[in-house]
């Protein structure tokens, strides 16, 4: 699963972010509205969980604007005004749940999970060419070589799908798939790919995953 934060606060960002990816998630970060209008311009999401109170303007205009634009990604709202009016007032405007800060991690877990199962909303088959790969089974399907992936290797493949045709570098793999701060000069995107290439490959074809040399790795469509 894919999932965008947006919230400005560090300690709070870190702690979702980290718990998020030991589940096997792909989390981007945005910490204004600025940068989560780029992240949604540029991939699709299965789930934005979104601050009201952000450096730059108020979560509500982008709810808005996504709603708008017809998009029926779901959208949590993580916010500090707990009051009935607050709730009520962004579940009409669109948000599909409200919680209230602090919250514990499970709980959190707990509404995504509602979230994205709630009308199917959430596409279960990303298909990129002729690799399928189930978000929900963790199966890999190319042809007729099929794979249950671990935890990690789904993130990775699943980022790279999320983005077809995009050149990712390996640091924005690292910070996407193992978190920020993970050691940049580590080889683990590159042993990681080929765990997926053996897995995924056949003789005589091209790569399921491409290097693109001197700058990273990409899914062709």
């Amino acid at each position: 699963m894919r999932v965008l934060l947006v919230e400005d606060e560090d300690r709070l960002a870190a702690f979702v972010i980290g718990g998020l990816r030991a589940e096997g998630h792909a989390v981007d970060h945005a910490s204004t509205l600025a940068e989560a209008h780029r992240y949604l311009d540029g991939g699709q999401y299965d789930v934005v969980l979104l601050d009201l109170l952000l450096p730059d303007g108020h979560g509500r205009a982008l709810l808005r604007g996504l709603r708008a634009r017809d998009t029926e990604v779901p959208v949590i709202v993580l916010s500090a005004l707990g009051t009935t009016d607050d709730k009520v007032g962004l579940l009409d405007e669109g948000a599909d749940d409200y919680l209230v800060k602090p919250f514990e991690f499970a709980e959190l877990v707990a509404r995504i999970r509602a979230a994205t199962r709630h009308g199917q909303r959430s596409s279960r088959l990303l298909c990129v060419g002729d690799l399928a790969l189930d978000t929900k089974t963790r199966i890999a399907t190319r042809g007729n070589l099929s794979a249950e992936l671990p935890s990690r290797e789904f993130a990775l493949l699943e980022y790279l799908m999320r983005h077809p045709g995009q050149v990712l570098t390996r640091q924005q793999i690292l910070d996407a798939v193992w978190g920020f701060g993970f050691e940049s000069a580590s080889n683990v995107v590159d042993v990681y790919v080929g765990y997926l290439r053996r897995k995924l490959d056949r003789p005589g074809e091209p790569s399921v995953i491409e290097t693109i040399r001197g700058a990273g790795y990409r899914v062709r469509p």
